[in-house]
């Protein structure tokens, strides 16, 4: 009994610690996009972490794994590149340009609101009384957060690329879980090719757009940093902490982001945060639990 309390204390720290470096790409993707255009740095950032997989992925399992694909596998795992990391990833790296941290990181957990109202339409999964409630409140408190809601200048194009964005993180959210509940890929593969055909899209996205960026010492590290560390290291860690707690453990867990993001920006960035501001965070995030809760229970 001691050692499963061990492993679970350790497993939550771990998810805790996963969390944390989530956190802080929001603050290296910031000092990073005053030197790099938007969609380059997510080109950049997923294309080094896709290269990180590399090693992993040449075991025989998983190449006759690939070459054993599909020509339907094949395209719905184009599809979930091109939807989860060129527009996904895209939109939060562009949203990041112009907003603040703390605003695209509320405007992200929309995410499990609008999956949940997915599910209503397409998979008939219709939501209870305490999703609903969650629902409200989370609407509520983004519109106490954003009051009075400007749609000049960057805010308001930031707030329409983050809209945007949710749409195409919900998507992939959906497309995601009907690839990965059939079980005949395996995660690794999906990984790899989805983020190889993602970053590729993006990279090329950005190059035409704003040409090849000169980029310094300080920002490559940020970039090996956001690909080694917060994506594939993280990412791995995290998948490893799920064998050990339970969806709603993570759920809260994930949820303690908006708070981390807006401790770190803050500290890091200067970005200050009035009560109105705090207290419609808090309202929001309440409301974004409760949905995420409800949702990953059932």
């Amino acid at each position: 009994m001691i050692e499963h309390r061990f492993h679970h204390l350790l497993a939550v720290l771990q998810a805790l610690l996963v969390t944390f470096l989530w956190s802080t790409s929001f603050i290296i993707i910031k000092w990073g996009l005053a030197e790099i255009p938007p969609i380059t740095y997510a080109g950049l950032r997923y294309f080094l972490a896709f290269l990180c997989f590399i090693p992993f992925i040449l075991r025989k399992k998983y190449i006759e794994e690939i070459k054993g694909l599909s020509f339907t596998q094949w395209k719905q795992l184009l599809h979930l590149g091109f939807v989860f990391y060129t527009l996904t990833q895209g939109t939060q790296f562009l949203g990041l340009s112009l907003l603040p941290a703390v605003s695209v990181s509320l405007m992200l957990n929309f995410t499990p609101l609008i999956v949940a109202v997915m599910g209503l339409i397409f998979l008939n999964e219709i939501p209870s009384r305490l999703q609903w409630a969650g629902a409200i409140l989370f609407i509520f408190g983004i519109l106490f957060y954003f009051f009075p809601i400007s749609f000049e200048g960057s805010q308001g194009l930031g707030l329409l690329v983050m809209a945007f964005g949710v749409l195409a993180n919900s998507g992939s959210g959906i497309l995601g879980r009907s690839i990965n509940r059939k079980k005949d890929i395996s995660p690794v593969v999906i990984t790899f090719i989805s983020m190889g055909v993602g970053a590729v899209l993006l990279l090329i996205i950005g190059l035409a757009m704003n040409g090849v960026p000169a980029i310094g010492p300080r920002n490559w590290g940020f970039l090996l940093w956001l690909a080694v560390v917060n994506t594939a290291l993280a990412f791995t860690l995290w998948n490893h902490t799920l064998r050990s707690i339970s969806a709603m453990e993570s759920s809260i867990i994930n949820g303690t982001m908006l708070i981390q993001i807006a401790i770190l920006a803050w500290f890091f960035l200067d970005e200050k945060i009035s009560t109105q501001e705090g207290v419609g965070m808090a309202i929001a995030a309440l409301g974004a639990t409760l949905v995420q809760l409800k949702r990953r229970h059932a």
